[in-house]
């Protein structure tokens, strides 16, 4: 990966916990997207851990990557509402709308904070 100079690393749907090295090489660098409000569910099947739970809402959350699973500074989140008669994938579907819209957003932000810090311009 170095060899491509990324000044960005996106994960979506990257279901492998990265190790400690990764993170630290790339910290700061690494963006992840998460259906669930973290700090809740961290991990998998949290759709169905929030409809287990009785919970009201639930939603997405972009972060930071750091060595902790799912645990990273918290760019940006939406929440969705859960439905009577919900499922865990009518409530994925859902989320899914919500990811689509918000990872995009946070990306952008991110990187025109970056190039701000940095002076580039684009």
């Amino acid at each position: 990966l170095a060899e491509y100079f990324p000044d960005v690393i996106c994960l979506a749907g990257f279901m492998c916990v990265l190790t400690r090295d990764f993170t630290d090489r790339w910290k700061g660098q690494i963006l992840n997207i998460h259906p669930s409000l973290l700090p809740k569910y961290k991990g998998l099947h949290t759709h169905q851990r929030a409809l287990d739970a009785g919970d009201t809402e639930a939603g997405v959350s972009v972060h930071l990557v750091t060595a902790e699973l799912d645990n990273g500074p918290l760019l940006g989140q939406t929440r969705v509402p859960i439905l009577d008669g919900d499922t865990a994938d009518t409530l994925a579907a859902r989320v899914l709308k919500k990811e689509h819209q918000l990872y995009p957003q946070v990306l952008r932000n991110f990187v025109k904070k970056r190039s701000t810090r940095t002076g580039a311009t684009n």
